[in-house]
């Protein structure tokens, strides 16, 4: 077969993977089905095919002017000036084989420039007690759970009414957090069930939704129309303003995010609880007196009963006794 570089359609129409891909290695190249015909924006998620259709509807075809196996990847190089360097990646995810197709700006994009710092969050416990690791409680139908392992953290798990992480002051859930990912987000949104969840989280002190990918791969979505999550996104932000829903762009940000968070609403809701029992504990200053009246209003009072009374300056002391004796 040419060694060329070949994207098809995918015959298979109940296939969600719309591509068919051949890359030109060994003696019979490649086949993988793709999501996509290039990793413009992100990585493209590729899975093996049978084999490549005899009457195959070619999209694209290009030169190659690399295609070698280095390890776990398959470095490719087309002939052309525009999208031209990318390279398959083999990997494991859950135990599963997984191919990722990326370019050099979907790399640097899906491992962001920053270090995740291991300094404890501003979050240890109120009034000078002794501050220790900060318990983070996991919904126990939390699936693939984060575990905190570069945080100060100690996890527990048991049902939560609503979030899938959370922190508790005497008992009391006082902050949650849900996590989403960018295709649980859309569906939770289009089908109903987030604006449920966000109900339920308006009702915690503090509460939050956090995504594990950017909002600028909300327009990426090939599935649903982009408009369409942006405005259920917008109109949930508007109808619960208490429950932010925060872009954290990577699992490990996401994750980072949370802890912070955690930490910083369960010393809040805490200072608050404590400020709480101070001003419970202050004695009564009892009832307001009523105000002294002026000089020009008992002068009156006292003309009205027929008393005698200077028209200017003080008065004597007997008026003053009889206008307070009046009740």
């Amino acid at each position: 077969m040419p060694d060329d570089f070949l994207i098809a359609r995918n015959p298979d129409e109940a296939s969600t993977l719309p591509y068919l891909v051949r890359i030109p290695l060994g003696e019979h190249g490649i086949v993988l089905k793709s999501k996509d015909t290039w990793p413009r924006t992100s990585k493209v998620y590729c899975h093996r095919a049978d084999a490549w259709p005899e009457d195959a509807d070619v999209v694209e075809r290009v030169a190659t002017r690399v295609c070698v196996r280095r390890g776990a990847a398959i470095e490719l190089v087309l002939d052309r000036t525009k999208e031209s360097r990318s390279q398959f990646v083999l990997t494991h995810v859950k135990g599963r084989e997984a191919i990722f197709w990326q370019s050099a700006r979907t790399a640097k994009q899906a491992r962001p420039a920053v270090r995740i710092p291991t300094a404890r969050a501003a979050g240890s416990p109120v009034d000078g007690e002794t501050a220790g690791p900060l318990e983070i409680v996991v919904d126990a139908h939390e699936r693939y759970a984060w575990r905190f392992s570069q945080q100060q953290v100690s996890t527990r798990k048991q049902r939560l009414d609503a979030g899938d992480y959370a922190v508790e002051l005497d008992g009391r859930v006082v902050a949650a957090v849900e996590r989403k990912s960018l295709e649980d987000l859309s569906s939770s949104l289009l089908n109903g069930k987030l604006r449920y969840a966000l109900a339920e989280l308006s009702g915690i002190p503090r509460a939050a939704v956090v995504v594990e990918e950017r909002y600028s791969r909300v327009f990426a979505l090939t599935h649903v129309r982009p408009a369409v999550v942006a405005d259920a996104i917008a109109e949930c932000q508007a109808r619960y303003p208490s429950v932010p829903i925060v872009f954290a762009e990577t699992r490990a940000l996401a994750q980072e995010w949370t802890y912070r968070f955690l930490a910083a609403a369960l010393r809040e809701v805490g200072a608050e609880g404590l400020a709480d029992a101070r001003l419970a504990d202050l004695t009564p200053a009892g009832p307001v007196p009523d105000p002294e009246p002026s000089t020009a209003a008992v002068r009156a009072w006292a003309l009205g009963e027929g008393l005698p009374v200077s028209d200017r300056g003080r008065l004597r002391p007997e008026i003053w006794d009889a206008y307070r004796a009046r009740g």
